[in-house]
């Protein structure tokens, strides 16, 4: 039977590749939607109604786990799809902690903490590439502890104050969390920003 025109052929011949999906596949859609959740999650913080807010995060972290599955199995994945979704769990993320310090719930120094070690991982990034240095940063198991930590304790202030809950030593235990893998991942980046200096990005 002959080859199917549109199947794509790895460099070496040796079988076929994955094709691209398209640019308006059924997970690029729902990360899209999970970005426009972040001015919707905002403003229901600012105007108090974090039980709200609290189904709108929980809803926006299935959202993530499902465009992900459907990628696999639809095969959809895309370039598109693997740029913007670190970019809306980034965007919800920093955007839940900052608004939460704004109105009291956390302490500010942890949202500072948390933007700032977003922003040095960021900014290492640039800087290594204007030095021409390939900065191939993989994620680290510090730092995938670190966004479950951020993620659990969103959850957990939203549910707390949204619901009128109190549990303080919870509460209190997970910011600590927060705040030590933020710093631990923060300084495992650096770290392997400098060995990437010093080998030439090898």
């Amino acid at each position: 039977m002959a080859d199917d025109p549109d199947r794509l052929r790895r460099p070496d011949g040796a079988g076929p590749a994955e094709r691209e999906a398209g640019l308006f596949t059924v997970p690029n859609i729902i990360t899209l939607a999970r970005i426009c959740a972040v001015p919707a999650t905002v403003w229901l913080m600012l105007r108090h109604r974090l039980d709200l807010a609290f189904l709108v995060f929980v809803g926006a972290g299935i959202s993530d786990a499902v465009d992900g599955w459907l990628a696999r199995v639809w095969n959809q994945r895309s370039a598109l799809g693997a740029l913007l979704d670190p970019i809306a769990d980034k965007a919800l993320l920093v955007s839940v902690y900052v608004t939460l310090a704004a109105i009291g719930v956390l302490p500010d120094w942890l949202a500072i903490l948390v933007v700032f070690r977003d922003l040095l991982i960021v900014g290492g990034v640039v800087f290594l590439w204007m030095l021409g240095v390939r900065a191939r940063i993989r994620p680290l198991m510090v730092s995938k502890a670190n966004t479950f930590a951020q993620i659990a304790l969103a959850a957990l202030a939203l549910l707390l104050s949204g619901f009128e809950l109190s549990a303080p030593l919870l509460l209190d235990g997970m910011i600590l969390a927060v705040a030590a893998t933020t710093l631990a991942s923060g300084a495992a980046y650096v770290g392997q920003a400098a060995r990437l200096t010093a080998g030439g990005g090898a």
